[in-house]
């Protein structure tokens, strides 16, 4: 397959976005001896406009639905089955979430023999695995490909405008009729859409005319301001507002920032195409899995340092002092950050020479894999609800189900002509 420099880019530039953005956002307060954290937003009024900016994830789905039509289109046409694919793609994404997940939890019972209260802890531990949300989506989506990409051969920009249309109907029951279980649906259906967006950027249904872009762009801005404007939705597009559960807004939102991301495209390749900058790309493209894993623990590490010890003030959420000393803070992030994702990324080292399967394929394989998405997928939710201390405690049934289904996947079979599981990149 040959690599888009463009794409890969994106995805280098959408993780900076997130990690600068829960580093911005994601206040960090040490009062009355113990740590907690606070939403900036909701003290900073205009901020909610700033999230606009730090809004990225809808790029990591169009990127996504890009190189997932790309890689399946050439598994298939190699003749290897949805299987095996899906299960190369799963352990790609679990592997390093364990390994992170057995690190926090080592954290945990570290803080509990230290006497840390349970209160803190959970508050803590919610904290560092909010951001695991965004693995089971992405794993359905992921499961769900092979299905959509034939979808999309038959009916095209067809299948997103259906989707659309559905998460429409979602928010309508939920914000008209109160039916909130409702809201589930539309993890899949705005994702989704933007995710099939990914196919037709690939194939150019989505490109050619190159006009198609700015009609997406414009009719998303439109609707965007037509929602805020009338107060349908809130501004914000970071936190519950628009995400918890996705709305029409925020897929609103990311069409207007898709077409202008497409939009781009021609003329941000021709710079990549200086072989010192692809170089510098492709190896930050390689560690984006592992940046956006632990990207919450620098600033643990950093509050428990510098707060409990009183070495850098704490002023007034949104006062000037506040914006001054956030620069600060996210120097010193950095600074533990970097050395951090390199340890991690070393230490990955070993793994890439395990198996990605275990056995041989049979007529069990699928439903075994299925088992293990659904089993792995449903604790990775209840680890971004929950957290990794609920009650100062490991959240056993979450980890049960994580433990379940990785088993499950890695037992669902292997075949011939399978490499170790990390031999390609993360999320690639």
């Amino acid at each position: 397959m040959t690599r888009n420099r463009y794409v890969d880019l994106l995805r280098v530039l959408a993780i900076g976005g997130v990690v600068y953005g829960h580093w911005l956002l994601v206040s960090v307060i040490y009062q009355g001896g113990q740590l907690s954290g606070a939403d900036a937003v909701d003290y900073v009024e205009w901020g909610r406009w700033v999230t606009w900016a730090f809004q990225v994830m809808p790029v990591f789905f169009l990127v996504g639905g890009y190189v997932n039509s790309l890689s399946w289109e050439a598994h298939r046409a190699r003749g290897q089955s949805w299987t095996w694919w899906v299960r190369e793609r799963a352990v790609r994404l679990l592997w390093p979430t364990a390994v992170y997940l057995v690190f926090a939890l080592i954290a945990v019972s570290i803080a509990r023999l230290a006497g840390v209260p349970r209160s803190e802890l959970a508050e803590v531990g919610w904290l560092a695995a909010l951001h695991l949300w965004f693995l089971p989506v992405y794993m359905l989506v992921i499961a769900l490909t092979p299905a959509m990409t034939a979808a999309h051969r038959r009916w095209g920009l067809a299948v997103p405008l259906v989707m659309a249309a559905g998460a429409a109907l979602v928010d309508v029951g939920i914000h008209g009729f109160h039916l909130h279980l409702l809201g589930y649906a539309n993890y899949l259906l705005v994702w989704g859409a933007i995710h099939q967006w990914g196919f037709a950027w690939r194939d150019g249904r989505l490109t050619s005319p190159r006009w198609h872009l700015w009609v997406m762009s414009g009719a998303g801005a439109v609707l965007l301001a037509a929602f805020v404007v009338t107060r349908a939705f809130q501004v914000d597009m970071v936190g519950s507002g628009n995400t918890n559960p996705p709305s029409i807004a925020l897929l609103a939102f990311a069409a207007a920032q898709t077409g202008l991301v497409i939009v781009a495209e021609p003329w941000v390749t021709g710079l990549l195409a200086t072989p010192k900058r692809w170089r510098l790309v492709h190896r930050l493209n390689s560690l984006v899995m592992n940046v956006y894993l632990w990207h919450f623990v620098p600033v643990v590490v950093v509050a428990l340092a510098f707060y409990t010890t009183g070495v850098i003030a704490q002023p007034g959420i949104g006062s000037g002092e506040w914006f001054v000393l956030r620069l600060v803070w996210f120097a010193l992030l950095t600074a533990v950050f970097v050395p951090l994702v390199a340890l991690v990324t070393w230490a990955e080292q070993p793994m890439r020479r395990l198996p990605a399967g275990q056995g041989r394929s049979g007529s069990w394989s699928s439903p075994l894999l299925l088992l293990g998405l659904f089993a792995s997928s449903e604790g990775l939710a209840r680890l971004a609800i929950s957290g990794f201390a609920p009650d100062g405690r490991w959240p056993t049934a979450a980890l049960a189900g994580f433990v379940i289904g990785m088993a499950a996947i890695f037992f669902a079979g292997s075949t011939p002509s399978e490499s170790s599981l990390l031999t390609a990149e993360s999320v690639s």
